[in-house]
């Protein structure tokens, strides 16, 4: 394993780290009792693997279910426990509330302190509001801190990049959890703001999030050759210097395998990742035209300020993603998740599109587009693709 300074936190934390989100039994809140021997031995199977492979920072949270206390079981029975904890708990208008939170999952992990403490989910002016406020979260924190119940402070976000950047130039984070990688690069700015107030750079959700590349279309596979599209994103990710560790979101044992191959390979990044960028590079301009390349995304309107909340940038992203790499699996997620996503991804789908939204309204709203007719009928196909089903966040927040 390879391991990088975690910013100003001055931890040595590991390229790779485990994300407690999804080996857990239940996105429910049950008691321990609740959880058979075979689903915890499970729990303590992946931690053990995990400190064999050098993945010594674990990453959880509050509302991940029984992710936390399987996890404080688990350290009661293994050799080693991860010399890296962290967790996330939301933030909340009432400092008690959020104090109290944050003493419940330091019982559930059974540890005396909790290294990394992230607040989760600053996706709002508000939520930022609430941390920074004078006797806010972050003053229960730096409490916390001088009793060492804690170490460094973070925050998790899926926010807008202008809201991140706003959080970070707060200068009372010592690192943030955010999204980006090859098919989402639009925190990049971020990230080198990040650098340069010195704060640890953590990527959430890399193989999931990243084009559900744990299933990658036969066109990803194709493209991505010779490596597997899970070891081509990791690397992609870990070429930024100001990228500090990625997520691994392990289910089962086997899903260690890809992130491990992109380890042993990271000090050769640069002879597979550049040819791959530039192939993938091309046939998004051939699959979507050169025009439509270069301008799809610009002078589209907000979600806030479109008829019926539809997130049109968002769509269209989702729209080139199928026509570029055949990402219809996770385009179909994304789409049927809008509209039941909160303030984690927000906005709606086309769903109301002829329905309660005419053509001629987001004709106006389209006005600085370079082709807006063409931008309604993506809307249409996606409807009629996805418009079936609708799909709720696995976290219960």
């Amino acid at each position: 394993m390879q391991y990088r300074r975690f910013g100003r936190t001055n931890l040595n934390i590991p390229v790779l780290s485990l994300g407690g989100m999804r080996f857990q039994k239940s996105w429910d809140q049950l008691d321990f009792s609740e959880i058979s021997y075979e689903e915890q031995n499970k729990v303590q199977n992946i931690l053990n693997l995990a400190n064999k492979y050098g993945l010594s920072h674990v990453e959880t949270a509050k509302y991940y279910g029984t992710s936390e206390v399987q996890l404080g079981m688990g350290f009661q029975n293994i050799k080693k426990i991860p010399n890296i904890i962290q967790t996330k708990i939301p933030p909340n208008s009432d400092p008690k509330i959020f104090e109290r939170d944050v003493m419940t999952s330091i019982e559930k992990l059974k540890v005396e302190r909790i290294d990394l403490l992230a607040i989760h989910g600053i996706n709002t002016d508000e939520h930022l509001r609430q941390a920074v406020k004078d006797g806010g979260c972050i003053d229960i924190l730096k409490n916390l801190q001088k009793e060492n119940l804690i170490g460094s402070i973070g925050f998790s976000t899926h926010g807008k990049p202008s809201l991140i950047r706003k959080a970070i130039s707060t200068n009372l984070f010592d690192y943030v959890n955010l999204h980006w990688y090859f098919i989402n690069q639009e925190n990049t700015n971020v990230i080198n703001l990040a650098n340069r107030y010195d704060l640890g750079v953590f990527i959430i959700s890399p193989t999931d999030k990243g084009g559900h590349l744990h299933t990658p279309s036969k066109k990803m596979l194709e493209l991505c050759r010779p490596l597997h599209p899970i070891v081509f994103n990791d690397l992609f990710c870990l070429r930024n210097k100001n990228v500090h560790t990625l997520s691994v979101g392990i289910a089962k044992e086997a899903d260690f395998e890809m992130h491990l191959k992109a380890i042993s390979l990271l000090s050769d990044s640069e002879k597979y990742v550049p040819k791959i960028i530039k192939r993938l590079s091309q046939e998004s301009i051939n699959s979507l035209g050169l025009d439509w390349y270069q301008h799809w995304n610009r002078n589209l309107p907000s979600w806030e300020y479109t008829p019926g909340y539809i997130n049109i940038p968002v769509l269209l992203w989702l729209s080139n993603l199928i026509d570029w790499l055949d990402m219809d699996g996770f385009a179909r997620a994304r789409y049927q998740l809008l509209g039941n996503g909160s303030h984690w991804f927000p906005g709606c789908n086309a769903n109301l599109l002829d329905v309660d939204v005419t053509e001629g309204q987001l004709l106006k709203v389209l006005e600085g587009h370079i082709n807006p007719k063409k931008v309604i009928k993506k809307l249409r196909t996606l409807k009629q693709k996805f418009g079936d089903k609708v799909a709720t966040r696995l976290s219960k927040q």
